[in-house]
């Protein structure tokens, strides 16, 4: 039997994933331990225990840090009311919300002065929906999923708007708009798309590998979005079966069995030595013919939260993200 690795590109770190992780890293080189982080800075349970192991401590909400202390925000984004918490309590702060979050914040502010209802399409609970739906408090009703679309009631039918969270499957959010469009004839798009570029990336590298795998294993923690969606869209486009390790020992024998050929992603906040753990695990168990299947190529970067990039170039250090 020949065994055979198709190994998606782009994976892993995103711009918005690198700039968060970065932030966290060279604020602990600026002021040392302890930097405290509001939530996961990102959704994966490597990241998170390793910066632990540097001396970040990972709270849920703002009234658990010191008063006066520094806090970074997640890469999610958070509500001004966050902002505001923060501020009451003197707490020093580095937003690494992720730019990309940071348009959709925008988007929603400018729907809320126009005098529009928002539909936000996301999973409700979600830090990244609470950060957006926050931004136009009385304005946002969450649309999660399709079951309830023509339930909503909306104080007037040709003021609405909808907005999406970032992470979400590319097909399941188009059914959705559709479906919105259908109940709203006259609702308003955004600007421009808001699921983000590595999301989208990383979704059209599995489609080309789901019909030629008999196993797709993406890389990432269930919390994170679209990592999960990930396993579903591998589903979708045509793989038997399909599933989501936070690292290589969670991997079964059992699931090989029968195995010629294995898709192999990460999602947007993995790095890559989970990835190569998990190629390593595989070869010797005879997959160590690696093909990569390359869906687009990426080289976007972020610069640094202006307020940790001018005390960094205070103290002298690199304000730079290198390309990975």
């Amino acid at each position: 039997m020949s065994k055979k690795v198709l190994l998606a590109a782009p994976r892993g770190y995103c711009a918005g994933v690198d700039r968060a992780v970065i932030s966290v890293e060279k604020a602990l080189d600026l002021y040392g331990a302890p930097v405290y982080v509001r939530k996961q800075i990102v959704h994966n349970k490597h990241v998170v225990a390793t910066l632990e192991a540097r001396g970040a401590i990972f709270v849920e909400e703002t009234d658990e840090v010191p008063e006066g202390a520094l806090v970074v925000f997640s890469a999610h984004g958070v509500s001004p009311q966050v902002h505001a918490d923060a501020a009451s309590r003197n707490l020093r702060t580095i937003d690494a919300t992720c730019p990309l979050v940071t348009k959709v914040h925008h988007e929603a502010r400018r729907f809320v002065e126009e005098d529009l209802e928002i539909l936000l399409i996301g999973h409700a609970g979600h830090e990244e929906v609470e950060g957006t739906a926050g931004e136009a408090v009385g304005n946002v009703q969450i649309i999660d999923g399709l079951d309830h679309i023509n339930e909503i009631k909306v104080r007037d039918e040709n003021k609405v708007a909808w907005l999406t969270q970032t992470t979400l499957s590319v097909d399941e959010t188009l059914a959705t708009v559709a479906a919105l469009r259908k109940r709203f004839p006259n609702i308003i798009d955004p600007p421009s798309d808001d699921i983000c570029y590595a999301t989208q990336n990383r979704q059209v590298a599995i489609k080309e590998i789901a019909p030629r795998a008999d196993l797709v294993l993406v890389v990432g923690s269930t919390n994170s979005s679209n990592s999960v969606r990930l396993v579903e869209v591998a589903k979708e486009y045509g793989t038997p079966n399909a599933y989501l390790i936070d690292f290589a020992a969670e991997a079964q024998e059992s699931w090989l069995e029968g195995v010629e050929t294995i898709g192999v992603t990460s999602g947007a906040s993995v790095p890559e030595i989970l990835v190569r753990d998990l190629l390593e695990w595989l070869a010797v168990r005879g997959f160590d013919d690696v093909e990569t299947v390359t869906a687009t190529q990426e080289s976007l970067l972020f610069a640094l939260p202006p307020e940790l990039r001018k005390e960094l170039k205070i103290a002298g250090l690199d304000t730079v993200i290198h390309q990975k």
